[in-house]
């Protein structure tokens, strides 16, 4: 098996860092003031894009997950690790961005409405994941548990994504209709939609380049965990 950097990877690089850089112009000089939250509300095309990134790897820990215990091929587990870990990265940005967003908003940093309480035991969840994946030594029972627990974690996914719908909240639902009394609430322009649908592309392209350097890494470091457990036999 080959550990060297594959061609394509470093085009995908190039290619993730063009669509960011993009991304970002759009968001300072392209798109326009929001009118009643002014400059602050340029947080939000990063808030919901570094959202939907992390969520894209708890996805993909479940896929990963469901395919291990099928296969039991351990680079499903690699695979699933790497998902959870860029996950919860990217759901703790989500978290310091939407509080910055939500001062001017709500004028607060933060309060436990559905969406900010179902984020955090989303969050809290899957940090348990990896406590509890590292006082595991065999590979295999930590293979199973890791796509266990990530299958069942997923389920604070969909709870946190729909409970802006589900329940009385204050939150603005930024994808479908919103409720017209939620506080910091805004319609966009064309060109607000445009640079919201160029930062979401932009950070899937991270997602998925950093999801790969890290299955790279954790194949790596699960080739040398097998030699050290070759050794100790």
């Amino acid at each position: 098996m080959s550990y060297t950097k594959s061609r394509w990877l470093t085009i995908l690089d190039v290619v993730t860092v063009i669509f960011l850089v993009a991304a970002s112009l759009l968001v300072f000089f392209y798109a326009p003031l929001e009118k009643s939250m002014g400059a602050v509300q340029r947080v939000f095309y990063f808030h919901v894009s570094v959202g939907w990134t992390g969520m894209l790897g708890f996805l993909v820990a479940l896929i990963a997950g469901i395919i291990y215990l099928r296969t039991h091929d351990h680079k499903w587990d690699i695979a699933g690790l790497a998902g959870i870990e860029i996950g919860l990265v990217f759901m703790l940005v989500n978290i310091v961005t939407g509080s910055i967003w939500a001062y001017p908003a709500w004028n607060t940093w933060w309060t436990w409405d559905p969406r900010l309480t179902t984020v955090t035991i989303m969050e809290l969840a899957y940090f348990a994941y990896l406590m509890l994946r590292a006082g595991i030594d065999d590979p295999d029972r930590r293979a199973r548990f890791g796509a266990v627990y990530s299958i069942v974690a997923f389920l604070s996914v969909p709870l946190t994504f729909f409970s802006i719908r589900l329940f009385n909240t204050i939150h603005p639902v930024v994808i479908g209709s919103s409720d017209p009394g939620a506080a910091g609430t805004f319609d966009m322009t064309s060109k607000m939609v445009t640079t919201f649908m160029i930062a979401l592309l932009a950070f899937t392209f991270v997602f998925i380049d950093l999801l790969w350097h890290r299955i790279r890494l954790g194949k790596l470091a699960d080739k040398i965990e097998q030699k050290k457990l070759s050794l100790s036999e």
